[in-house]
C-alpha cells in the first residue's frame, strides 16, 4: 500500500504563485511516476504534471510553460511549482503515484485562484 501526503493548497489572486509538494510513503517500486492530477466541478480530471524516477515529464497541454514539476531531495517527495495561476486554474489537485499496475491517490487539496 501506498500512502500520498499533500501540502500547499490554498487561495491566491490571478497571476500568483503557489507550490504544491507530494510525499509518498509505503511500498515504493524503484520505478514509478508521481505527480498531479486536477478535477474542477463538473469536469473531467486532467493531468497536470508528472515525472518519472528517471525524470521524464509530461505536462498537460494548458500549462503552457506556467507550471514545473520536480523531485525534492526528500526521497519520493515532488514539488510543483505554479505561476501566473488564473482562474481556471481552480480545482481539487490531487497527487498521484503509478507503479507497475497501480494507481495511488492523495485525498486532493483544494486550489482557489481569484480574479
Amino acid at each position: 500500500q501506498v500512502q500520498l501526503v499533500e501540502s500547499g493548497g490554498g487561495s491566491v489572486e490571478a497571476g500568483g504563485s503557489m507550490r504544491l509538494s507530494c510525499q509518498a510513503s509505503g511500498d515504493i517500486y524503484s520505478i514509478h511516476v508521481m505527480g498531479w492530477y486536477r478535477q474542477a466541478p463538473q469536469k473531467q480530471r486532467e493531468l497536470v504534471a508528472v515525472i518519472s524516477t528517471a525524470e521524464h515529464i509530461n505536462y498537460g497541454g494548458f500549462v503552457q510553460g506556467r507550471f514545473t514539476i520536480s523531485r525534492a531531495d526528500a526521497k519520493y517527495t515532488v514539488n510543483l511549482q505554479m505561476n501566473n495561476l488564473q482562474p481556471d486554474d481552480t480545482a481539487v489537485y490531487y497527487c498521484t503515484l503509478i507503479q507497475k499496475r497501480n494507481n495511488f491517490w492523495g485525498p486532493g487539496t483544494q486550489v482557489t485562484v481569484s480574479s
